[in-house]
């Protein structure tokens, strides 16, 4: 079977391709990321694409990208994507793979979707306590930076720090550990998947508004206020 694999170069990507990669469920694993068209960043993370090109040479796995504009509906994101999907379902890829955890909703649309061209999702970290999936990531010495936080769920401060054992329990109680609901993104730099680690610095944190679409209902918790902080890779200079 050859599958798609949605990679965001986040923590809990990183840790569905490490267990799918251990299952050699797939006989081929295409990565596909949405990216920024304007801004030439991870569509959510704000990652720099030249950070992801990194990520991905380190890996070895191919990448495709799905290029979003700056202003995308709802409507057209799905027809995008599903034209995306059906181009590789007609190159012989029958299944998508996610690192979603517990969210039905998300879940529910990304398999409704899948369905339109006769794909089907697969969820390696589905319902696995948090707790455990972020010992998991740890015990196995990936490495992460967060690269984005919800500034109504958490403190800038938090922006820019590397997730480690004192990360966490800093963590506020109604914070879920790996962000499940958005509270937080990252930016995986070293790990059990890559050959080397990939050196980054840390940039600036800034602060972005955004207005949610009227309808949305797959991001109707979705928050609007969010914090970024620019990872740069030690080639690049700004």
């Amino acid at each position: 079977m050859k599958a798609i694999f949605n990679w965001s170069g986040g923590k809990d990507s990183s840790l569905a391709l490490y267990k799918t990669l251990q299952s050699k469920k797939y006989e081929a694993l295409m990565m596909l990321t949405a990216m920024s068209e304007e801004y030439e960043r991870i569509s959510m993370h704000g990652v720099r694409g030249s950070l992801l090109r990194q990520q991905v040479a380190q890996i070895g796995l191919p990448l495709a990208t799905l290029q979003l504009p700056t202003t995308l509906s709802m409507e057209e994101y799905d027809k995008q994507l599903a034209k995306k999907m059906q181009g590789f379902r007609d190159d012989g890829f029958t299944h998508s793979v996610f690192g979603d955890i517990f969210l039905e909703d998300l879940r529910q649309y990304r398999e409704d979707k899948l369905a339109l061209v006769d794909m089907k999702g697969d969820f390696p970290l589905w319902k696995i306590p948090t707790d455990k999936l972020m010992d998991e990531f740890l015990d196995l010495g990936f490495k992460a930076v967060v690269v984005c936080i919800n500034g109504s769920k958490l403190d800038k401060s938090f922006a820019g720090r590397v997730i480690d054992r004192d990360f966490v329990k800093d963590l506020p109680k109604d914070v879920d550990v790996c962000g499940e609901n958005g509270e937080y993104h990252s930016f995986v730099f070293d790990g059990p998947i890559f050959n080397n680690p990939i050196p980054y610095e840390i940039g600036e944190t800034v602060h972005k508004s955004y207005k949610k679409e009227e309808g949305d209902e797959i991001h109707k918790e979705w928050q609007t206020e969010f914090y970024y902080t620019d990872i740069l890779p030690v080639t690049e200079t700004v």
